[in-house]
């Protein structure tokens, strides 16, 4: 069984940038697709970002793109999302998540889940 802890949250300015990380034990990660995901109060939780076990292939919600970055070192067994240029509409609770594989990034796809950690912007 997939691990996933994630670490990386926190208070940021808007504007500002987190890097955000999801470390796995207990499986390696190369051949999961991993995905990031957020939740906000009274909102259902999204699809922010997801890639492939390859890395050959990513998405992103167009509320983040050109912002946002999903990578991955296989080596490390970590998957990483950094987040530039936060807005006063990113703060949620983020999480990373596993899968065999995903079509639509959606949380349905994903079996495995991190324990999430929020992610506040505020001057």
């Amino acid at each position: 069984q997939v691990q996933l802890v994630e670490s990386g949250g926190g208070l940021v300015q808007p504007g500002g940038s987190l890097r955000r990380s999801c470390a796995a034990s207990g499986s390696t990660l190369d051949y999961y697709a991993i995905g990031w995901f957020r939740q906000a109060p009274g909102k259902e939780r999204e699809g922010v970002s997801c890639i492939s076990s390859s890395a050959g292939s990513t998405y992103y919600a167009d509320s983040v793109k050109g912002r946002f970055t999903i990578s991955r070192d296989n080596a490390k067994n970590t998957v990483y999302l950094q987040m530039n240029s936060l807005k006063p509409e990113d703060p949620a609770v983020y999480y990373c998540a596993t899968a065999w594989g995903y079509y639509y990034c959606l949380p349905y796809e994903f079996d495995y889940w991190g324990q999430g950690t929020r992610v506040t912007v505020s001057s």
